[in-house]
């Protein structure tokens, strides 16, 4: 049965990757050196002391400011940011629908970027292949399918990284926002296959700002603040707390 374990989990990145990469960036560098050049630089402390259990058969809904770090424990879970310190376990296979465009190459055509991002999800080439007529199907952006990314609108590029991205199912989905994609047309199969992952998974974390969502796809609730955890419950519980941390209207 699939689990999630973290005892006492910390995340730092690096801050250089947002580091200014312009002529400006260059010039201040020069200016600029040594000790004081680097305290303008400092690694992010994503997660603070994280622990938590998460058992086969739960509904987690994820709040938390902009920032506050729930994209990271996502992407933890998913294997794609290392712990810093402190233990993960996870235990079953993992579909994450997060920064779902991840992996498309704007030079390669669109039934080529199935097979890199296929790849990407820990796919073998082999499995790439035959789901790939399903993928094109369910995307159905025509005869662009054999064009390169780069000319496609940014809808369509949504489109195929959907398809791409609920093709296989896992035991843990981690969601982050319910997705738009598209048209109301494919909005309703992007909706009916979302429901679909998410009846056969033995886990689910959605993280989102929308509460009536959470409300009725979750039981239990995490609410994190500036990469802590500070509640864990019902989460009627945590829509309240994260309302008043933050000062909206019950």
């Amino acid at each position: 049965m699939a689990y999630i374990r973290m005892t006492s989990v910390d995340l730092h990145y690096s801050a250089l990757g947002l580091a200014d990469r312009t002529l400006k960036g260059a010039a201040l560098d020069l200016l600029v050196k040594g000790r004081n050049r680097n305290r303008l630089i400092r690694d992010i402390h994503a997660l603070k002391n994280i622990s938590l259990e998460i058992r086969a058969g739960e509904r987690i809904g994820l709040l938390g400011h902009n920032g506050a770090g729930k994209s990271t424990l996502l992407k933890a879970i998913a294997g794609l940011y290392p712990p810093s310190a402190g233990t993960l376990q996870v235990v079953g296979g993992v579909r994450a629908l997060i920064e779902i465009s991840l992996g498309f190459e704007p030079d390669a055509t669109g039934r080529e970027n199935i097979l890199f991002r296929g790849l990407l999800m820990g796919l073998s080439p082999k499995q790439v292949r035959a789901l790939e007529d399903e993928i094109v199907a369910f995307a159905d952006i025509g005869e662009f399918i054999d064009y390169p990314i780069k000319t496609y609108s940014s809808g369509m590029q949504v489109r195929l990284a959907f398809a791409v991205s609920v093709a296989v199912s896992g035991e843990i989905l981690l969601l982050d926002e319910i997705i738009g994609a598209g048209d109301a047309t494919f909005m309703e199969k992007a909706k009916a296959r979302v429901r679909k992952l998410i009846e056969h998974s033995q886990i689910l974390i959605l993280a989102s700002h929308d509460f009536t969502s959470l409300a009725s796809m979750c039981e239990r609730g995490l609410v994190l603040h500036h990469g802590q955890l500070i509640f864990d419950g019902p989460i009627a519980e945590a829509v309240a707390t994260y309302k008043t941390v933050h000062g909206l209207a019950a």
